[in-house]
């Protein structure tokens, strides 16, 4: 009688029966797939942020100076680079012109083209100064990539979103999937636990098995969901990224982190929703 209370110090045994009671296989399975998705949206979700990165800081300091065919560009370009925040001021070549328009107009060698400048400054660099230059030349539009931008940070910031929120809908699921391989648990223990509990021993202690054990096997789970998710994201990075980022794939391009976090998440999601579970089914006892 005096050792029932002490139920907690048995960590090498299983009175409760749990091993049997919650088994190995499906609970683990269902995580793993979860865990599966939850990697793939993690993926996104930092795909999402580093596209919106690059759009900001490649895209917010590109210009495009548009000159009428007669103006002579030569000089202005120097003026041009010698602004203060100017990186890159160069002649877009004639024939590089035609080449773009090739597509839509054809070969017309005698259409008069404008002359293009185009500009790279910092990302700190004040406009003003080349608003002022273009303002004094007759004819001379100014172009940036701001509107095409702020559309495309809204697309990835939408995707980035979209992301979390699937991560948020897959711990609610996998909560669930706890809870509920939690009151399968009870029923399948419910005597063995009133026995236990009429004879002194701890709501904490009996909770904290199940706590543990549910939170071994969403690890478990998780773990394999993460292995199976790496090839998955490898071939999704490969063939993404020379598109996206404009260069070969490597293994840093992964997420690493959350991947190993995965099974760190899966058990603390496991370890509360099985305690929070028990502990309420037993607080309605007598």
């Amino acid at each position: 009688m005096a050792e029932i209370p002490r139920l907690r110090h048995l960590r090498g045994r299983d009175p409760l029966g749990l091993r049997r009671a919650l088994a190995d296989r499906l609970l683990p399975a269902l995580v793993g797939a979860m865990a599966l998705l939850a990697a793939l949206g993690l993926a996104g979700a930092q795909g999402a942020g580093r596209l919106a990165e690059r759009w900001q800081a490649g895209a917010a300091g590109q210009l495009l100076l548009q000159l009428p065919p007669e103006t002579e560009a030569g000089p202005l370009v120097e003026r041009l680079a010698a602004l203060p925040g100017t990186l890159e001021a160069t002649l877009v070549p004639e024939e590089r012109l035609r080449q773009l328009i090739a597509p839509w107009l054809g070969e017309v060698p005698g259409l008069p083209l404008p002359r293009m400048v185009a500009l790279t400054l910092r990302p700190d660099a004040d406009q003003s100064a080349f608003l002022d230059v273009v303002q004094a030349i007759p004819g001379a539009q100014l172009e940036t990539q701001g509107a095409a931008v702020r559309q495309a940070l809204r697309l990835a910031e939408g995707l980035q979103a979209l992301s979390v929120a699937m991560l948020g809908v897959i711990a609610l699921v996998g909560a669930a999937l706890v809870a509920v391989a939690t009151r399968a648990g009870i029923a399948a223990r419910r005597e063995t636990i009133l026995i236990l509990h009429e004879l002194g021993a701890r709501d904490s202690d009996i909770a904290g098995r199940f706590a543990r054990r549910l939170a071994r096997l969403c690890a478990l789970g998780a773990a394999g969901g993460g292995a199976l998710a790496v090839p998955a994201l490898w071939a999704l990075a490969d063939q993404a990224i020379p598109v996206v980022l404009a260069r070969q794939a490597t293994a840093a391009d992964l997420p690493w982190v959350a991947l190993a976090a995965l099974p760190l998440v899966a058990a603390g999601i496991g370890w509360a929703t099985a305690l929070v579970t028990l502990r309420a089914w037993l607080r309605r006892l007598p």
